[in-house]
């Protein structure tokens, strides 16, 4: 039985969500539905008031970045993006921040990406 992987990218946990329980229905060998971003970490968890709240820096404040010195901070910092002001330009594909990683059977490959771009993945 050969086997085949799928990386597929979408706009929300929902969607990708969706897609991999009916990937699990056509029996993948392993699917997993995680968010990812520029920087490491998860930012922050908790509400706080960024006026008076110790938050380390700006690049964890605004880029949900684990930040574990301070020159790191200040890179990150000196991202547009961390001003509030990017709009993502530059040609890049924005707000696809969900991946979904599967592993299919080669004989249900294609029905599989069906199932994906269907519930609103790119491949």
């Amino acid at each position: 039985m050969a086997e085949k992987n799928i990386l597929a990218y979408f706009h929300t946990p929902e969607e990708a969500e969706g897609a991999a329980a009916k990937l699990k229905a056509l029996r993948a060998v392993a699917v997993s539905v995680n968010r990812f971003g520029r920087y490491e970490g998860y930012g922050l968890q908790s509400v706080m008031n960024p006026y008076a709240g110790d938050f380390g820096s700006l690049g964890r404040l605004t880029q949900a970045a684990h930040v574990s010195t301070p020159d790191e901070g200040i890179l990150i910092a000196a991202d547009p993006a961390a001003s509030g002001m990017s709009d993502g330009g530059g040609g890049g594909v924005t707000g696809i921040d969900i991946v979904l990683a599967a592993v299919i059977d080669d004989s249900v490959y294609e029905q599989a990406i069906r199932v994906i771009e269907s519930a609103g993945g790119s491949v």
